[in-house]
């Protein structure tokens, strides 16, 4: 807030030159009527004109007709020039007609007019709750202690316990109609902040889709050098705090299930009496379709910037393969030149007619010192008698069947350990069976094995003997999730 800065921004800033505008009343009233009252995005070239004109017309009937002589779409094109930046002209995707946006410069200067006039209803409370809301996130979120988290939501279930409880014994408690209209207030100041944060974050983007092309333009260097300078820039504004509020709010609302719950939510909020007696637009319970289509168009932007380097890569890469064209044809233009009259001595000298390419991990395979001989064929007198049963004598332990038999199991329970399936269905294979249990476990990540407990399986082998063997702690579980998890850890606590 320097003088020098104070003055540079006077001069230059398009939020101060609205304010200084000799049409700043017509400028101001008119983008704050069409624009930001009715949360509305972007308009066609058209349709703004048609409303300008309107609003223009009753001007003129009431302060003279040479109040306003120039035509509404003279006045939109000065409007949008870059001497005023008021306004943002351009074309959107598939179309021919130029659409209009307001500018998040503009947007300023609205919104701290907006603040000069007397506000009516001044809610207090709800900006309360929401600053104790956000500070009780912003200390429990960073809190690394366990205990006092956990002391934090035993107090929490404690209220909510007793608020149950009040209301199971018929005290329920509701907002007054002072308060409904209070909070509904502050959520269409907020729907029209997010979005002026999307213009905000888009015409950074655009910023930088500029000064690409800029650099591209007049760049004489390196692709990669140019490339780096690039994505170092995109990389800067997307690892920003504004950068990554603004994608996880946009994975948040991508989500089909975010969507109908915030659709569900507009609706109730809509019907309620004291929210109908403010007379709210019917375009609030498309308020999230409104952010989807911002949020389109600030991907677009970037798609853009992608779509530009492409470009560039694709014109740099054609250009040096036409250099490298244009050289081969220069050799053989000489060569038919000298073809039938070459002149005397040596003029062209050829060091080797192939590159000689030594790789620096080029080695050949490891060669034995001496190549065995091997007798494939054994004679075998006719009286030795060679038993080959080891030959058939193979266990063979079907992990299918075995994680069929623990998935009937947890159909019935949520978990069953090791002991208790090998009770349910005993080892035929005995210690090959076991060992494939203990793989299975390893394998599923909703399985858990503790180390530090122990259990004995026992089993009857095929000659009758009885069997024992000690292994760790194994149960498993229907599916993997957070919860199963901790119940797993709690469960095998010695």
């Amino acid at each position: 807030m320097d003088f020098e800065t104070l003055d540079r921004l006077r001069h230059g800033h398009p939020a101060w030159r609205l304010l200084r505008a000799d049409h700043a009343p017509l400028i101001a009233s008119f983008l704050h009527r069409t624009y930001i009252k009715p949360n509305v995005r972007s308009l066609p070239e058209s349709a703004l004109t048609l409303k300008l004109d309107d609003q223009l017309f009753h001007l003129r009937r009431d302060l003279g007709v040479d109040s306003f002589p120039r035509a509404a779409g003279a006045y939109l094109d000065d409007w949008a020039s870059d001497r005023h930046g008021w306004l943002r002209k351009y074309y959107a995707e598939d179309s021919d007609e130029p659409v209009f946006d307001i500018t998040p410069a503009t947007e300023q200067a609205l919104d701290w007019l907006a603040g000069l006039t007397h506000r009516p209803f001044i809610g207090t409370q709800s900006r309360l709750l929401t600053l104790f809301g956000l500070l009780r996130q912003l200390a429990d979120g960073t809190d690394a202690n366990p205990a006092t988290r956990i002391a934090e939501l035993e107090r929490r279930r404690a209220e909510i316990d007793a608020e149950i409880a009040r209301i199971e014994g018929g005290a329920l408690s509701l907002i007054d109609a002072s308060g409904v209209r209070e909070r509904f207030l502050q959520i269409t100041d907020f729907a029209r902040a997010l979005l002026s944060d999307f213009r905000a974050v888009e015409q950074n983007f655009r910023d930088l889709d500029r000064a690409a092309r800029e650099r591209i333009a007049t760049w004489d260097g390196g692709k990669g050098a140019l490339l780096d300078e690039v994505f170092g820039d995109r990389d800067a504004i997307a690892d920003s705090d504004q950068g990554k509020s603004f994608r996880a709010f946009w994975d948040f609302l991508m989500s089909p299930q975010r969507q109908e719950e915030l659709s569900e939510l507009l609706a109730r909020v809509f019907a309620l009496g004291p929210v109908q007696t403010l007379a709210p637009d019917r375009r609030f319970l498309r308020l999230h379709h409104d952010w989807l289509t911002a949020g389109e168009v600030t991907q677009r932007t970037v798609a853009r910037l992608s779509a530009e380097l492409r470009r560039y890569l694709d014109d740099k890469a054609w250009l040096e393969n036409r250099r490298i064209m244009e050289i081969l044809r220069e050799i053989e233009t000489r060569a038919l030149e000298v073809r039938d009259r070459p002149p005397d001595g040596r003029f062209m000298e050829l060091d080797e007619m192939a590159p000689d390419i030594r790789l620096t991990i080029d080695r050949p395979l490891f060669s034995p010192p001496m190549k065995p001989e091997i007798e494939a064929t054994i004679e075998l007198s006719r009286a030795d008698d060679i038993p080959a049963d080891a030959l058939f004598d193979r266990v063979h332990v079907d992990k299918e069947r075995l994680g069929t038999q623990i998935r009937r199991l947890l159909q019935r329970r949520a978990q069953v350990s090791l002991a208790e399936v090998a009770a349910a269905h005993p080892l035929e294979h005995g210690l090959a069976e076991l060992v494939a249990y203990l793989n299975l476990a390893s394998d599923d990540p909703a399985a858990l094995i503790d180390e530090r407990r122990r259990e004995s399986i026992a089993w009857t082998d095929a000659e009758g003997r009885h069997r024992q063997a000690t292994v760790p702690l194994v149960i498993f579980a229907r599916a993997v999730s957070v919860d199963a998890h901790a119940s797993f850890g709690s469960r095998a606590q010695p």
